[in-house]
């Protein structure tokens, strides 16, 4: 491993002690390239052309709602781009349709299957079919989004209650730091999957209220460190220096304590996410999670313990949750040797 230069900044031997780390950093790559894909989700697995020519028309399906007589069809309902007749119309001379590589969104049925559901991984269905003969790649595919922007605004939230809280209680030290340890101390001891599961119960299903209620319980972890830091950092002779000034509290918090503080903060957002996933698919697994028809991995493994002769619905489910976690721990792990102040002073040595 290539030690990295005394002269380059704090930041940048950070990253170069990240980058040989090459477990950690491939599982930088991969989550964020899996990510950037999920995006583009529409665009890689839907039920409506990207782009279609029906009689000498231009059509643009995936962000135009059709009726079903645009193409030869007799009713004026929204077009099934998956009915063979609609797909023969499209084979016809001087016509034709470009789907996505899968054509199957995740609301969208094959009603058209020869196997009963839910269908063994065939071609027409990759991964299978659930259930109630969704697309289980498509189910996949969304529901690896939904939990990766679930787990960032879980995260966010928890990083900025956490923040300040803990920089609270650190900073002013005292009687400040006793009422609000003891606070600290109460919420802590509350059950918290027991919690979540009783308002999840009491009020309608949504993400919002999911994401406000797990950052509910998920920033008492980052409020211990912070506070640490700044209990430690307050002492320190750059501080005093600061105070003999006549620099504001709020200049020393921000411009001095704060930038310090937040490494730890840092180091624990992989595990942050990795805890959301896990606490989106509990409750979810429980049926008190995303609401009904929502892309979800937790409501997959239910069917998986339900349909226990339908194996693939189970093992793709674990697949990509297992692996989803498993990046992120690899990640959390690469990032807390990176910022480890032992190796920033071997650095420097």
């Amino acid at each position: 491993m290539r030690k990295p230069s005394t002269s380059q900044s704090p930041a940048r031997r950070a990253w170069q002690r990240f980058k040989s780390n090459h477990l950690g950093y491939w599982s930088l790559l991969i989550f964020g390239g899996l990510f950037v894909i999920s995006l583009a989700a529409e665009l890689l697995s839907n039920d409506k052309p990207i782009l279609a020519r029906y009689e000498g028309h231009w059509y643009a399906p995936i962000v135009q709602t059709l009726p079903e007589t645009t193409f030869g069809g007799d009713f004026h309902t929204p077009t099934d781009y998956l009915d063979p007749f609609i797909r023969a119309q499209f084979a016809k001379p001087g016509n034709f349709a470009l789907f996505p590589p899968n054509p199957y969104h995740y609301s969208s049925i094959n009603y058209f299957s020869a196997e009963p559901n839910p269908a063994q991984p065939s071609q027409a269905n990759w991964v299978g079919t659930d259930d109630r003969g969704r697309d289980l790649l498509a189910r996949l595919l969304y529901g690896f989004r939904v939990s990766v922007l679930f787990a960032l605004a879980v995260t966010a939230l928890c990083a900025v209650w956490g923040v300040v809280y803990g920089a609270i209680q650190g900073f002013f030290a005292g009687w400040t730091d006793i009422g609000m340890e003891r606070a600290v101390e109460i919420w802590g001891a509350m059950p918290v999957l027991y919690m979540l599961i009783i308002f999840s119960a009491l009020f309608s299903p949504s993400i919002p209220l999911l994401v406000t209620l797990i950052a509910a319980f998920g920033w008492l972890g980052i409020a211990a460190y912070v506070r640490a830091e700044f209990l430690r950092n307050r002492t320190l002779d750059y501080v005093r220096a600061a105070r003999a000034l006549g620099q504001s509290k709020r200049k020393i918090i921000f411009r001095h304590i704060l930038p310090n503080a937040l490494t730890p903060v840092v180091t624990l957002i992989p595990f942050e996410m990795a805890g959301a996933i896990g606490s989106l698919t509990a409750l979810d697994f429980l049926g008190l999670g995303a609401p009904p028809g929502t892309p979800s991995l937790g409501e997959l493994l239910a069917q998986g313990k339900a349909n226990l002769d339908a194996w693939w619905i189970s093992l793709a489910t674990f697949t990509v949750l297992v692996g989803m976690l498993l990046l992120l721990i690899l990640i959390g792990d690469a990032l807390r040797d990176a910022l480890d102040p032992r190796k920033q002073m071997e650095d420097a040595a």
